[in-house]
Parts: C-alpha cells; sequence; structure tokens
C-alpha cells in the first residue's frame, strides 16, 4: 500500500435520483478496510437503526462507524432541528478529517443537507481544497449534490434509475436495501 507522502486522496461524490449511491460507497469502506486503511463512516441522515453494512463494520477494527442523523427527514416537521443536527455532524466530520487518523472518510448522505441548504455546498468545497488533507480519500453520498462539490470532486457518479423493485410494489429488502 502506498504510503501517505506517495498517496493522491480522491474525492468521491455519488449522486442522482438512481440506487446505489450509498452501496457503492460501502464497497470502497469495505476494499479500503481490506487493504489495512483505517477508515470512517459518519452517517448524515440515517439514525440508529441496525444496517448490514454497519454490522458487517463491526467485523473490522480498522473501521469506525457513526451513525448521527435523526432518521429519514425528508418529511421533516422541524428544519430548525434537522439544521442544528447537520451543523452538529458537518463539526464532528470536520474534526475526524483533521485528526489525520483515518486513510479513507465516507460522509453518507451529506449531498442531501447540501440540496436541503442545511449545510452550504461552498462551505463543504472550501473545506475539501483548504483543509482536507492531500492524501486522503473522501466520499461523499446522497442525491442532489451541491455543484461547488461536483466541480471541486475528482470522481463522481450520478446514479440514474431505469427501474426499481419498489415500482412494483416490494417494500425495502433487507440484505439488498439495508
Amino acid at each position: 500500500m502506498k504510503t501517505r507522502e506517495r498517496r493522491k486522496g480522491i474525492t468521491v461524490v455519488n449522486t442522482g435520483e438512481g440506487k446505489g449511491k450509498s452501496s457503492s460507497g460501502f464497497g470502497v469502506v469495505f476494499r479500503a478496510a481490506g487493504w489495512g486503511m483505517n477508515v470512517c463512516v459518519i452517517q448524515f441522515i440515517k439514525g440508529a437503526w441496525k444496517t448490514g453494512e454497519h454490522r458487517a463494520s463491526e467485523k473490522f477494527d480498522n473501521i469506525e462507524w457513526h451513525q448521527m442523523g435523526d432518521g429519514f427527514t425528508w418529511d421533516t416537521k422541524n428544519p430548525e432541528q434537522d439544521i442544528a443536527t447537520t451543523r452538529e455532524i458537518w463539526t464532528f466530520a470536520q474534526e475526524k478529517i483533521l485528526s489525520e487518523k483515518f486513510d479513507l472518510v465516507m460522509l453518507d448522505e451529506i449531498n442531501y443537507c447540501c440540496g436541503y441548504n442545511w449545510l452550504g455546498g461552498q462551505e463543504v468545497a472550501d473545506f475539501i481544497t483548504g483543509q482536507k488533507p492531500k492524501w486522503m480519500h473522501l466520499i461523499m453520498t446522497g442525491r442532489n449534490a451541491a455543484p461547488e462539490v461536483i466541480e471541486v470532486a475528482n470522481t463522481v457518479t450520478e446514479m440514474q434509475p431505469i427501474k426499481h423493485a419498489y415500482d412494483e410494489g416490494i417494500e425495502a429488502e433487507q440484505g439488498v436495501e439495508f
């Protein structure tokens, strides 16, 4: 594995309306952990409920996992709380990134927060270009990635739906959706 001094940290953005943004990010999380990298996952939306990926992460001693959101807030009844929670998580995420303890950090569903204007896209982009260690890999997921973040990212993938089981009345299935 390349030393930090020789590594070029890549910022990856997974966005779009289709399924697979977080799933793709988690694949990279486990790939990096498999290579012995120290990984941190910070979830901005998902609350404290169990998922298969969280359960799998517990088998690794080099993955640190933080589910910090208030849960699915698409139909929020308290936007002020959602903004406050997002700001707290963003501060926590910056501290983790600046600690230089991790080789890869995943900010799961942060793009939603920018899309809802709970967090400024320019603020995030400025942090990525000005403060994130140059050797650190960063993954950011969620719909509505801010244009400013897309601009500074190295790799951006937009997931587009063609069809989805939910459209056929199939609810989220354990092992595939969570």
